[in-house]
């Protein structure tokens, strides 16, 4: 097993490398972020200014050159300065990530307890009125934007009906029931959306195994529906659909950036968008690193978990 997780970490390595080259050429030429700092009239007046803050920066340097010192501060674990307030990235990101994390993790259990249940129900009363039904809910989920949902939520529970806060963020280590308050409306809004998907999963792939003849022996002997259902069925069904929960799980730290916005909360999603929209380059390539390595990590974990859930799957060396 270590020698498998050995080779998947090295493997992750040109991952790593493609997606930071990719995400430098992009965020170099989606503008200049020296006119971003001082004003593209300023810096047109002004060519000395513009000269000291390139050279300050190391953007005066050729971009493979700029690239490779950026790499190299990767290993060193230095990420680099944010642009627009000179904080180290790393710090900057730090600062944040708890913040996404809990937001991700409540938003990614919230998923797996609407998503699952649901899908198992549409699959044992397949083609009836109930699967219609779960599947309708589940796309529902899908197909309306995060954002108008988390601006219906404020709405009706934070404005009228007051009964939740509508913005900001309290951290579960000050104060557990108060973060959970301030989580419930940004959780629920960014679980919902991952619904579809998994429902949808859960169900073919229950469908699937209530049709397999170990099933039907199981009833044949006589045991209870719910224990054949439960012990037999959806066992054998969580393999497809852990390959979706990995996915989910990973592509979550990444895919706040909507969510916090809306609900003010200052995790690492909303100091992305801020980034994006300063030119602040370091941070980007930050959080996009970061992000990725969430994708790389969630599904190194899945396959572990693969051999859990069916001892029949084995690691070679």
């Amino acid at each position: 097993m270590s020698g498998y997780l050995v080779r998947r970490a090295l493997n992750a390595i040109p991952l790593l490398l493609f997606v930071s080259m990719a995400v430098f050429a992009l965020t170099h030429l989606s503008g200049d972020p020296v006119e971003a700092i001082v004003g593209g009239g300023e810096v047109a007046s002004n060519p000395e200014l513009e000269a000291r803050i390139r050279h300050d920066l190391g953007l005066d340097d050729p971009l493979p050159v700029q690239y490779l010192n950026w790499l190299k501060g990767v290993l060193r674990g230095d990420l680099g300065r944010s642009i627009q307030t000179h904080q180290p990235v790393r710090e900057a990101l730090a600062d944040r990530l708890p913040t996404t994390l809990q937001l991700a993790l409540a938003a990614w259990a919230i998923g797996i307890l609407i998503s699952l249940p649901l899908g198992v129900i549409a699959a044992v009363r397949q083609n009836t009125w109930v699967d219609h039904g779960a599947t309708v809910l589940a796309l529902s989920g899908v197909a309306i934007p995060s954002f108008w949902m988390g601006l219906m939520f404020i709405l009706f529970f934070g404005v009228w009906a007051d009964i939740l806060p509508p913005s900001g963020f309290v951290s579960i280590t000050d104060d557990p029931l108060k973060a959970l308050q301030y989580l419930i409306l940004p959780a629920v809004t960014l679980g919902v959306h991952q619904t579809g998907s998994l429902t949808r999963q859960m169900r073919s792939a229950m469908v699937e195994v209530l049709n397999q003849d170990y099933v039907r022996t199981a009833r044949a002997k006589g045991l209870v529906e719910r224990s054949v259902i439960i012990r037999h069925g959806v066992r054998n069904a969580m393999l497809p659909v852990l390959t979706v929960l990995g996915l989910q799980a990973g592509a979550l730290v990444g895919g706040t950036v909507v969510v916090e916005q809306v609900f003010a909360i200052p995790g690492m999603g909303r100091l992305a968008l801020t980034a994006v929209l300063a030119h602040d380059i370091p941070v980007v390539q930050g959080f996009v690193l970061v992000a990725t390595l969430a994708v790389v990590t969630a599904n190194l974990v899945t396959d572990v978990m693969y051999g859990v859930l069916d001892p029949r799957i084995h690691y070679g060396r």
